[in-house]
């Protein structure tokens, strides 16, 4: 048939040169003419015929081929490392597949076979998919290019390494790669032809063999591939919607890969999948990096975690705000508007009055009172907010000079830093979907930090715990190293019960008060931790001392007994002598008093209903009658004086013109003894039959109720200590010394080695790491820290106590 259709073309061809070159007629001339091209065109239709039929034949044969083809160029790693890869992206790098296979182009009758080669090209970079709308182009037979196609594969034949680096983790596949026999004819296939895929410069190769793709050996699209048939794959490319990287978390573009061979490998890479938590750290984290200028970090860590910064929208908005573009800056906020607050118009006016109102700054800065001018009254007065703030902005145009501006607007002006605390007011309108409040990072650290400071039962609060302090690396502890936790002297100078000790101001010096009516003074030694014993001062004959108060300069100290004495005594420590003996009355009660904080007046008071103030001569200056009082206390203010009384509450009394009295607080039981701390905002309450309290005097609520103390109705003396007064101590009738952390209800330490009731406890002001208690047993007892890396145990041993970590400050 097919020699018939040629002899028939020749024989019209031959007719119509013999027509147009031998006739003299030019009408012959021109018909023959007519019939040379009819004839050419009709040659022409049959051969773009055959084509058709061909790439028909051979597209429907090898589509299963094709489109496997197409899922493997679009899994293939792209290392972008080889010099023929860096040649490929050069020269456009196509992407050619040669399917190589015998047709039966001639009818049934035909013995003899052609052999037609089918090249596919598509214009794509060697980083782009394979498109699945490629079409056959051209029909060509082309010996040299199925040679060079199979030379390849043969060369490709060894097992190669594909290395992957990802955070100093090494992946390696050893792919076997067959090859197809040399001029196309591979075997396997149902006619004897072979089929081959070139890939794309610097890319594997895949070739199919044996029945891998045949006619009848093609697998579907969710089929593993057999054991002959190895790919290496890799997520090489990445969706992005206008700027965002979606994250396919739901698809699986893993290449099955031989279970024999590459079972330990099988995990090529093929892009990462996260939950929703570890999207919002990979957010976080680069964040972090962008704030710290990690650009180019930000943008590997976004495009390889398949997740977002921020919505591109705000990437600009962003931008425009801080190069000062009000007008583009203006337009994106118009963009953002449906995603921020479900674009409810009281928060879109309230961000553009803030980005007007710095655009109107900045022309007042640039000394463009008109174009201010112009801002405020067609921009800003429009949107009826805030008028306050714009009559205020309004006043601004009257500074004479750009100091002046920045003084009365408390403005740093133009610039990058005024306009960066702009960004962060707008920030905290929009949603963290859309942008993330500013070192949105940081701040969680901080807070995990904080938190840790809390939850530490030794944290001592000296030193303020953020993240350029404290370790990240590891939890916050404060350690009980340097802490008052054991007996280190025993003072037993005192005959009889010691109801009272007190450190002085300056550390340097101990008082202790007892029913054998001495007081004695000792010196403390803040290197060695010892006390040494210095004077008695015992001129106050038959005065069970019950109280002792020191100056604010650590040189005299104020003595007094119990309920029924009438005198008071003042002495200089340095020399031991008596200063001031005061009495007002034979029926005076005086067992309690205190000095001023500026140390110029003292108060005392008892349970006969006086209250006097008095100076350091013992000048009576003014008196409070009918007021109980069993304990007093200055505050920092000078004038207002602290008294509890016995009707279970705390007044307060101002001498000064005009005289006022009013209620700190009240308890339901009787307070015995309080004491304030030195920032003179708490008090610390020892309750009858209730224990120790701890109050907020400025908001006047009770804080906390410290457990394990047993207390009835004896005077026990509590106070504050350790470093910052982070602590609270108190004596016991248990005969135990407690420690509370100033925020926790449970004790924080039990020291034993009393053998009666503890009346009375002193912390150290200056050096924390000492500790005094008095107690009935006649003695007196200074606590403090442990030895280092001493195993020995003492009679406090049996203190319990929470460890922790950052060590005790001394001062």
């Amino acid at each position: 048939m097919l020699d018939g259709l040629l002899y028939l073309s020749i024989s019209w061809q031959w007719i119509g040169a013999l027509c147009y070159r031998r006739s003299l007629d030019p009408g012959l001339q021109r018909g023959g003419l007519v019939i040379i091209k009819k004839a050419d065109q009709r040659r022409r239709r049959r051969r773009s015929g055959r084509v058709a039929a061909c790439c028909r034949a051979v597209t429907k044969k090898y589509s299963k081929l094709i489109e496997r083809t197409k899922r493997l160029l679009q899994l293939v790693p792209q290392p972008g490392t080889s010099r023929r890869a860096k040649k490929g992206r050069r020269s456009g790098g196509s992407i050619s597949v040669s399917v190589s296979t015998s047709a039966s182009i001639v009818d049934s009758n035909a013995a003899s076979t052609s052999r037609a080669a089918l090249q596919l090209s598509s214009s794509s970079s060697t980083r782009k998919s394979f498109n699945s709308d490629t079409h056959p182009a051209r029909l060509h037979q082309n010996s040299s290019t199925q040679t060079r196609n199979s030379h390849s594969s043969q060369t490709s034949n060894d097992n190669s390494a594909i290395t992957y680096n990802d955070s100093g983790m090494n992946m390696q596949n050893n792919t076997a790669l067959s090859s197809s026999a040399a001029g196309g004819a591979g075997p396997g296939s149902s006619d004897g032809s072979g089929s081959a895929v070139e890939l794309p410069p610097g890319a594997d190769h895949v070739t199919n063999e044996g029945g891998g793709a045949g006619a009848d050996g093609a697998t579907d699209d969710g089929a593993p591939a057999s054991s002959g048939h190895s790919n290496n794959t890799t997520n090489g490319h990445d969706v992005k919607h206008n700027g965002f990287a979606a994250n396919n978390n739901g698809s699986n573009n893993s290449c099955a890969v031989d279970g024999e061979n590459n079972r330990e490998n099988s995990s090529g890479y093929s892009g990462v999948h996260l939950d929703k938590s570890n999207q919002e750290i990979i957010r976080l984290i680069g964040q972090y990096l962008h704030d710290v200028g990690l650009e180019k970090s930000v943008k590997t860590l976004m495009v390889e975690s398949n997740c977002y910064l921020e919505h591109p929208s705000a990437t600009k908005f962003r931008e425009h705000v801080l190069v000062g573009d009000w007008i583009k800056a203006d337009a994106d906020l118009k963009d953002l508007e449906p995603l921020i607050d479900n674009g409810k118009s009281s928060t879109i006016t309230e961000m553009k009055f803030i980005l007007l109102e710095q655009k109107y700054l900045e022309h007042l800065d640039d000394g463009n009172p008109l174009d201010a001018l112009h801002v405020l009254r067609s921009e800003l007065t429009p949107l009826q907010h805030n008028i306050l703030r714009v009559h205020q902005l309004s006043s601004y145009m009257m500074c004479s000079t750009n100091h002046d501006l920045y003084q009365r607007a408390k403005w740093e002006g133009k610039g990058i830093a005024s306009r960066a605390l702009v960004m962060e007011r707008l920030q905290t309108f929009m949603p963290p979907s859309v942008m993330m409040s500013p070192r949105r990072l940081r701040t969680l650290l901080q807070q995990a930090v904080e938190l840790q400071s809390q939850n530490c039962p030794c944290h001592d609060m000296a030193w303020e715990t953020n993240l350029q302090t404290v370790s990240l690396l590891t939890d916050h502890c404060c350690t009980t190293d340097g802490f008052p936790m054991q007996t280190i002297q025993v003072l037993t100078d005192h005959c009889d019960e010691v109801w009272f000790c007190k450190f002085s101001p300056d550390g340097l010096k101990l008082a202790t008060g007892s029913k054998d009516s001495t007081v004695i003074i000792w010196d403390v030694d803040p290197y060695k931790l010892t006390l040494k014993h210095r004077r008695v001062l015992d001129g106050q004959a038959q005065l069970n001392v019950s109280f002792v108060s020191w100056s604010p300069d650590s040189k005299l100290i104020l003595v007094g007994g119990t309920e029924d004495s009438h005198e008071l005594f003042i002495w200089n420590v340095d020399d031991g002598k008596l200063v001031v003996k005061f009495s007002q009355s034979l029926e005076d009660s005086l067992a309690c008093g205190t000095f001023s904080r500026d140390g110029n007046h003292f108060v005392c008071g008892g349970q006969k209903g006086q209250l006097y103030l008095c100076d350091l001569n013992g000048t009576l200056l003014d008196s409070w009658e009918g007021v109980r009082v069993n304990s007093v206390a200055f505050r920092a203010d000078n004038k207002t004086i602290l008294a509890a009384d016995n009707h279970y509450r705390i007044r307060g009394y101002n001498f000064d013109s005009p005289r006022s009295d009013f209620d700190i607080l009240r308890e339901s039981h009787p307070i015995m003894t309080f004491s304030i701390n030195s920032a003179d905002r708490l008090a610390l309450l020892n309750v009858s039959n209730q224990g120790l309290h701890l109050w907020d005097i400025e908001d006047k609520c009770l804080l906390r109720r410290f457990q394990g103390i047993r207390q009835s109705n004896f005077a026990i003396h509590s106070c504050f200590g350790g470093v910052n007064e982070s602590f609270v101590a108190s004596g016991s009738e248990d005969k135990v010394v407690y420690i509370w952390h100033l925020k926790r209800e449970e004790p924080l330490a039990k020291l034993a080695g009393h053998t009666k009731t503890v009346n009375c406890v002193s912390w150290n002001p200056v050096y924390p790491s000492l500790l005094a208690s008095a107690s009935d047993d006649a003695t007196v007892r200074i606590w403090g820290p442990k030895p280092t890396g001493s195993s020995a145990t003492t009679e406090s041993d049996d203190c319990s106590s929470s460890s922790s970590s950052s060590s005790w400050n001394m001062t």
